[in-house]
This record gives structure tokens, sequence and C-alpha cells, in this order.
């Protein structure tokens, strides 16, 4: 294939290129002459998959011939057999064991890291580890580092690193997968150097980035039928320009770096790498301007000298269209619709970025449409159904079990699926409304199996939820663990509770748990970490959580069903292997394209660069070269959002240099150029905000609905007579339209609840005083509180702080007491204090429940009603919360059959509050015959046809919110606007 004898042979594919095709095109015409079989001895070595499978297509699409033996950097074992190396140790037995070292240095170091931060430094460690083997950096290379003029942690960092490495080479025999790949590749070329092959290897589509990889281009190079075909090659690059990359401080982020390394190693120029194939570039002129907008900082200055000598501004951005969005919303519905158009034009389009977010947006965007892409990167694995599932039941153990995670577990789909799901799914539903009803804070097996309790009349199926329940009890319930365990310990733990959690009542079959992609890749992690969990450690249920949400979101699941063949979402590497019609780099802000370098808590800038490790700018390089590559392409879309949700964002340093320079070109039209960039994004957004425009709809009327008199209500509680008054709407979608607020799903310590806590220690503190009157003292009202407390305050925050309330008012409370004991003594209380009113000719009953009543030795009665806030005042009383003085009127009407008809002579609010107060109702002023007369009037009045029900009527303050104003559309309205009567039938 090659002339025997010159330098090293290294080719170039220009930026824009189809690199596969172009590989394949200039192999087949150098291999025209040969015979046939001479093919088949070519050994063609690339660096993904991808391309493996992209080269072998395109072969296959003919015409036919022998195929060429393609192959992977990290599989070369079959080139020469004769080198044998034990095989790589897993990973993830690596991990494990750079585990216990950090836990253990954690541990010692309180100041290095929090322990939350143990998987990060673990990753970043062995992250650290593979770079130092694959770039031939020893741990006493790192021991030999200058840090005297650093702070002491980059000499604990020097120290134990050593530690680190001693470890793993005290531990096993086995090399690592990079320490194995760079023995492997020293051996070949040493083979090679000897016995060189007389078939052509050719290494194509790497740029070298990796020291190991480095050496093996090298070695190929120097074979007598060796040779390197560089992607993205910038031939535009004037030579003195390529001189200034010698400094890898300052040129290591320039998308070329990884080139002129390669060159300088084999002594060669840029003047030496020819075109591996005569295929032009989509736009020459668009690779210059783009080579020029990269040129290293140092020589940035040659924008004046060679901007000038730039020709076909014009023609060179005419298929780049500049979109900058005013937020990432706009930013993915733009690339969704021109990815649309081009599924309607047959195109074949791709989507590159870096950014995860944004892809899944215009997925989410394409699927209005019915357009699948084909994603290139999948479905992260701890997003799927499985890895969700596993990571709640890991969570199990870190927590206790509250209503929410209990249901949001006995909802997921894997959950029950192993047989008889619909029953599973119908009682999951009752356990939710009677928790979201009665409440359920911390579940367990006694609590749920008492809210199942009589859940449906018939024995049979009572039974089934009886077994339903004790399983949901017995399984989910009582998983906390603090103790820490060995790593195989909680490994079983968690497959054996996940099994039979998706398994179901029976417990045989664990269901579609395992099945399809998704399942069948996390059954893959979890015995991988089963197999390899004898070399962790022991370790806490909040660690073993970490590790499985860490080691279920490292895999990535492609699990679609026939995505659209021309519409592609890749990530950046993909630029190098693939061709399209049109290409859309999008998510180009700093920090997203390129990405910030991760911080290193091993070693600084400064010391990688002493030790020789590749330095952070490396990926902003690789991903220069990556965009570098795609920009060349046909039809290019720039995208980038100016806001993110939170902040404004900075433009991409390779959007803003070619923006600046553009701007600068002012004698070739640049700045006008930019201007048709742009202007052909803003047609783009103009089309965005035409799809997102709505029909404006007038907002709705404030409501006054005026049902049926017959489906008006005919009984209410004293308590509702305040609602019915100041949002008479609400007695209409409770009692008309028989609609009740649901209960939060997880309770909190809100008032209602601290009301219902204050109202329980009271009657029982009462309750004790009148058996023994010794307790009738502060101390013993403190007692009851932490008793009534414990036994109905979960939260221990919570409880702290209304015992402090209560601890606070305890000798107010008691004082106030044994004055009210000097004129009369409780005889009903909560229970036992209920009344009934009846108007028969209005068909219409008024109920009653006081908190207490007391009666005074002259036969009167005294009412009593705990406030834990403010007791209204009494023209509150008068005007709205009519509570105590209906409750009098009653008594004196005879409605409390234990009281009969009595003289009230008192009713007292009885305030708990951190100002602890007694407000007493106005019966003077307010006599009980005249409230009773003025609330019949209010009921008569509402069970005319033609009193309407209106939302929010004369609510106290515009900021409280009502159970229905959601229903009333409140906010489309206000409380200036006129109530609209609305006749229903």
């Amino acid at each position: 294939m090659f002339e025997d004898g010159g330098p090293p042979r290294l080719f170039g594919v220009a930026p824009g290129v189809d690199f596969p095709r172009a590989l394949v095109t200039g192999l087949r015409a150098r291999m025209q002459e040969a015979p046939p079989e001479a093919m088949a001895r070519v050994q063609l070595i690339v660096n993904t998959r991808r391309m493996q499978r992209r080269l072998r297509s395109l072969f296959d699409a003919g015409p036919a011939t022998l195929l060429p033996q393609i192959r992977l950097i990290t599989d070369l074992d079959l080139p020469d057999p004769t080198i044998v190396l034990p095989k790589s140790v897993s990973p993830l037995r690596r991990r494990l064991e750079l585990i216990a070292l950090v836990s253990q240095l954690l541990t010692q170091e309180k100041d290095l890291a929090p322990r939350s931060s143990l998987y990060d430094l673990t990753d970043s460690l062995a992250a650290l580890m593979d770079e130092m083997q694959g770039e031939g950096v020893t741990a006493e290379k790192i021991a030999e580092l200058d840090v005297t003029d650093q702070s002491g942690h980059w000499q604990r960092t020097q120290q134990f690193i050593q530690i680190a490495q001693g470890y793993i080479d005290d531990t096993s025999n086995l090399p690592d997968s990079e320490a194995r790949q760079r023995s492997f590749v020293t051996a070949l070329a040493a083979n090679w150097a000897a016995n060189p092959p007389q078939d052509p290897v050719i290494v194509a589509g790497s740029t070298g980035s990796r020291g190991t990889t480095m050496l093996l281009m090298q070695a190929v190079a120097r074979l007598p039928q060796g040779a390197l075909i560089l992607p993205g090659f910038d031939f535009e690059m004037p030579a003195p320009v390529w001189s200034h990359l010698d400094d890898a401080m300052m040129s290591e982020d320039h998308p070329q770096y990884r080139f002129h390394k390669l060159m300088s190693e084999l002594g060669v120029t840029h003047g030496d790498i020819a075109q591996w194939d005569d295929t032009p570039p989509p736009s020459p002129a668009r690779n210059a301007l783009v080579s020029l907008s990269l040129r290293p900082a140092p020589v940035t200055d040659a924008w004046l000298t060679e901007g000038a000598k730039l020709t076909e501004i014009d023609n060179a951005t005419a298929g780049v269209t500049l979109v900058e969005a005013p937020s990432p919303r706009d930013e993915a519905l733009a690339i969704a619709l021109r990815l649309r158009r081009a599924a309607e034009d047959g195109e074949t389009a791709a989507l590159i970025t870096p950014d995860r977010v944004l892809t899944r947006q215009v997925t989410a965007a394409l699927d209005q449409w019915s357009i699948l892409p084909d994603d290139s990167a999948g479905t992260p694995l701890h997003l799927s159904p499985p890895g969700r599932f596993l990571r709640h039941i890991a969570g199990l153990f870190t927590r206790r079990l509250d209503a929410e995670a209990l249901l949001t577990l006995l909802k997921h789909p894997l959950t029950h699926s192993g047989f008889d799901r619909g029953p599973h799914v119908l009682n999951t539903q009752r356990l939710e409304l009677r928790i979201r009803k009665k409440g359920l804070p911390y579940p367990d097996p006694a609590g749920i199996a008492r809210l199942l309790e009589r859940a449906v009349a018939k024995p049979e199926d009572q039974a089934q939820i009886d077994l339903w329940a004790g399983w949901a009890g017995g399984t989910f319930c009582a998983q906390l663990d603090d103790h820490p365990r060995h790593l195989s310990e909680w490994v079983t733990r968690h497959i054996a509770l996940a099994e039979a959690i998706a398994a179901g009542t029976k417990g045989a079959d664990p269901g579609e748990l395992w099945q399809k992609k998704a399942g069948q890749k996390a059954r893959d992690v979890m015995q991988n970490l089963a197999d390899h969990a004898g070399f962790g450690t022991t370790m806490s249920a909040s660690d073993y959580n970490d590790l499985v949400g860490a080691l279920l979101s490292g895999e990535e699941i492609r699990d679609r069903d026939a995505p659209h063949p021309n519409i592609m979402i890749w990530g950046t590497l993909e630029a190098r292997v693939q061709g399209a019609d049109l290409v859309i780099l999008a998510g180009l802000n700093d920090g997203t394209w390129p990405e910030a370098p991760p911080p290193d808590p091993w070693l600084n800038r400064a010391l990688r660069h002493q030790a020789g490790l590749l330095l952070p700018e490396r990926r902003i390089g690789l991903s220069a070269h990556d965009y570098q590559q795609a920009i060349g392409a046909q039809e290019v879309w720039l995208t980038r959002s100016i806001r993110s949700d939170d902040a404004e964002t900075v433009a991409s340093r390779w959007v803003n240099r070619l923006r600046n320079l553009l701007g600068g070109l002012r004698d070739q039209d640049g700045p006008q150029a930019l201007a048709n960039m742009l202007a052909r994004g803003d047609a783009w957004l103009a089309r965005v905000r035409a799809f997102e425009q709505v029909d404006r709809t007038d907002p709705a009327p404030r409501p006054s609905p005026r049902p049926p008199v017959a489906a008006r209500p005919r009984a209410l509680s004293v308590t509702e007579i305040k609602r019915l008054i100041r949002d008479p709407y609400a007695i209409y979608a409770k009692h008309v339209l028989k609609l009740t607020r649901l209960g939060p799903l997880v309770q909190s310590p809100d008032a209602l609840m601290r009301g219902t806590v204050a109202h329980d220690i009271m009657e029982r503190y009462i309750k004790d005083t009148l058996s023994d009157p010794s307790l009738l003292t502060a101390d013993h009202l403190k007692h009851v509180a932490r008793q009534v407390m414990a036994e109905e305050v979960p939260w221990p925050a919570a409880r702290a702080m209304w015992l402090a309330r209560i601890d606070k008012i305890a000798d107010w409370f008691a004082e106030r007491e044994v004055a009210r004991r000097t004129y009369s003594a409780p005889v009903a209380f909560e229970g036992q204090a209920k009344g009934q009113l009846t108007w028969p000719d209005l068909g219409f009953t008024l109920t009653a429940r006081a908190d207490r009543i007391d009666r005074t030795d002259a036969g009167d009665v005294v009412i009593y009603d705990y406030k834990t806030g403010k007791p209204p005042t009494a023209r509150q009383q008068a005007t709205f919360d009519k509570q105590l003085l209906i409750e009098a009127a009653m008594v004196e009407e005879g409605a409390f059959e234990t009281l009969g008809i009595c003289h009230t002579a008192m009713a007292i609010f009885i305030g708990l509050g951190s100002h602890p107060d007694e407000v007493a109702a106005p019966l003077d002023e307010e006599p009980p015959r005249e409230i009773l007369t003025n609330l019949r009037e209010l009921i008569e009045a509402y069970l005319s046809p033609g009193q309407g029900f209106t939302a929010r009527r004369m609510m106290q303050e515009d900021k409280i919110a009502g159970d229905y104003d959601l229903l009333a559309r409140f906010g489309e309205w206000d409380a200036t606007d006129d109530p609209v009567p609305e006749d229903l039938t």
C-alpha cells in the first residue's frame, strides 16, 4: 500500500469531512491495484466501537470486497498472540478496595472532606490511578514532586497516593485495565521493532490524547507499512502557529495540540501530513474562518494580518445559523422544530451536545409529533424503572419509613409485578385515601392493618385485603438499619428485599424486575456487585445507598422502539464517526460546552504538569477538536440560551471568538455575515414564539352558584357558620358538590395538628384533676403534655417546640384553672358535649360539639373553647366568629341533652398561644335569642332560590387560602370583582 522508507506516515482528514467514509474511500483507492486478498491483511485500529460498526456498514454497502481486520485500540490481543498477560482486575473490585482506603483516610483526616464525599473522592482517586498507569507515571514519581511551596494538603496527598499504590500492588497480582493496556502496547511495540509486520497497519480516528494510545500510534507510524490517519486535521493553520503549541501549559486547550504533540514525538512537521482522501470539505472557506478564530491565545494578533486574507466570508457562513435563545426551553423548541423540518424533508440531522438535560427537553418536544430520535447515549440506568426501584429500596435502609416513601414504592410498576397486580393497585389506592384522611406519617404493620380494617363488606374480600396489609407491613416497614454492616451483607439483603417487593404477596416470582433490557442491565450490575462484595468493607446504610446509586448511574441502556432513522442525538465524540446533512451544535455555553474541568482533590494543575499527567485543559482541547470538526458540516446550527433557569449565561469561548472575528472583518462584510447568521436564528425563534402562542381565554368570573333548593345543605355544624359567612362557596363545594379536601400524603406538624394535640392534652389534664385534685398543678400539665405528644407527635423537633410552649403557659393555666374551679366544675368534654338544634319548618339542623362545659353551683353553664392561636376579639365574635355565641344560645334552647335547658353564664375562649389569654364572648351585647334569630334569617336566606353561594365573600384577609380556591379559580378574579350568580339545575 505504501512505499517503503521515508518518515513516519501521517495522513489527515479535514474538518467537516465524513471521516469513516473518507477512510473507506481512501483505503479502497490505495488497494485498487492489489489482489483481493490483500485487503483482508490490512489491520485497521480504531478507538470506538461505534466507529468500528460504521466502517463495517460502509464496506457492506459495496462494492463487494474482502473486509480488512477492524479492531479496537483496547482489543489488540489478536494481532500478536505471543504476548500473554494476565487478565485485568475488575474495575469494581479495584473501586471497592479504594473505597476502603478512602474511608479510612476520611476517618483519620476529618478536615480533608466530609463523609458524604466518600464516593466522589473514590471515583477521582480511581481516575487518577488509571491516568497514572496510562501515562506511565509511578507513585514514586508523585512522591518526588516538589511541594515545598504548596499547602500541607498536597503533602498528605503524596503520602496517600503512595499508600494506595502500595496497597493495590500488594493485594493483587492482576493489573488494572490501564496498566495491562500499557504493558501490552509496550510489548507489542518491542515485538514490532524486532519483527515488524509487512502488511498495512493503520490507526484511524484517534487524536492520541492518552499516553498509551500515543505509544501505540508512534509504534505504528514507524512500521514499514504503518500509517496514522488523523481526524479533523487543520490544514489551514500556518506553520508559525504550529510552533506556538509547544507549551502545554498555554496550548493544551487548543483543538490541534494533540496532533502537534504527536508530530513532535515522531519528528515530523505539519507539512509532512498528507491528505488521506481527495474528498473536499463541505466548506473550505468556513474551515479557514474557524481555524483563524481558534488561534492559540498568544497569537490572536494574527487576526489582524490573516483576517484580511480571508475570502468568501458569505459562502463560509451561508450554511451557519446562530440561535441565541432567551431560555433553555426556547432553545430546545427551536431545535425540535428544525429537526421536525428535517424529518419531513428526508434530511439526516444530528443534534450534538454534552448537555443531557437539553437532549431530554428536545426529545420531549419531538414526542408531540411522534418523532423518536436515535439517542446514542441511551437512558441512564438509574433513571430507568429498575434503577429507580433499586434506589428506592436502598433508601429504606437509610431513613425511617414515611407515608410518601411507602406509597412511592407501592405505586412503582415493578412492585407486586409477579401476579395479581390489579388487586395490589386497588389496595394501594385504598391505603392512600385512608392515609390522607386519617393520617399515618410513619407507617408500621399495626397502623397499616388498622387503616384497612373493614375496608369492604364481603368477608372474603376483606381477608384478601388483610393478607395484603400484612405483606405490606411486614415487607416495607422496619427496614431502617443504623448498624454498619459488611458490603456483602448489604447486597444480599438489598437483592432479597427487591425480589420480595417485586414478587408480591406470594413471594415466588420476582415479576418483571429483571426483565427487558433495563432489568437485565440492573441484574448485571447487582450481580457484579454481589460477586465482588467480598473485596468491600464495612459501611453504613447511607454509604451503601450512595454506592448503589453511583453504580447504577454509571450504566446506560438503549431500550428504544423504532427510533427515527434520520433524526439522531450524538455525544461530542460521535462528530468524528458519523456524517449528517444537518448538524446542530447545542448548549454552547461555557461550563456546558466546553465543560468546566472537574475539581481534582489529589493534584493541582502545577503538580500534574510536573508529574507528566494530563492537564485539566485536555478535556477542553478535545471538546474544541470535536467542535472544529462538527462545525465544518454542510449545514450547521450553533445554539445557546442567553439565560439558564436562574442566571445569565456566558457564551462558549468558541462562539465568542467566532463572533469577535466576524465583527472585526469589516472589509469582508463580516458584521453583515454575523447578522445574517443571527437573523436565521431569530427567524426560528419567531416560529417558537408563534408555536407557543395561545389564544387568550377570558378569566373566570367570581362565582356565586345558586343550586336548587332541594340540593342545598340541610345541616351544618356551628364551626361551619363562620365559613358560611366568610366563604359561602366553600359550603356549596363541600355540601352540595360533596367535595372534601384530601389530606396531605405526608403529614406535617401544622396548626391543625397542634390544635388537636392541645385539646387532647387539656382534656386529659382536666379529667386527671377531677379524679385527683392534687394534680391541679403546672408540673402535672407538663407531664400530661409529654405523654400525649409522645403518643401523637412523631416529629422530635415539633414535639420539643410544642412542649416548650406548654411549659411556658403551664403556670398560667394551672393558676387560672384553680380560679375557675372556685365557681364551676367541668361536666362535659368534647366527646360528650354534643348539641343539636332543629328547625322543623326549615328542615334544617344545627349541630355543635363544645370543647368543655362547666356547671356553676347555681346550675348555670360555662362554655370553654381552646385556641392555640390568638382568640377572636369580641368584635370579631359579634360579626364572624359566632361559635361560642351560637353554642350559648343552643344551651339555653336545651340543644344539649346531657344539660337540659340551662342559662349560659359565660362563654370563654382560652388562648394557649405564646401570649395566653382569656376572651369572653359578648353575651350581653349579643343575647342568645337575638343570635338565634339572626342565624335563622341567615339560614333562610341560603335556603332561598335567589341566594348564591359567593366565593370568598368576607374573608378576613386576602392572603388567607381557602380549601376550594382552585375550584373557584381564585386568582382569575379578586375580591373587588362583583360576583356573577349562576342558576344550577
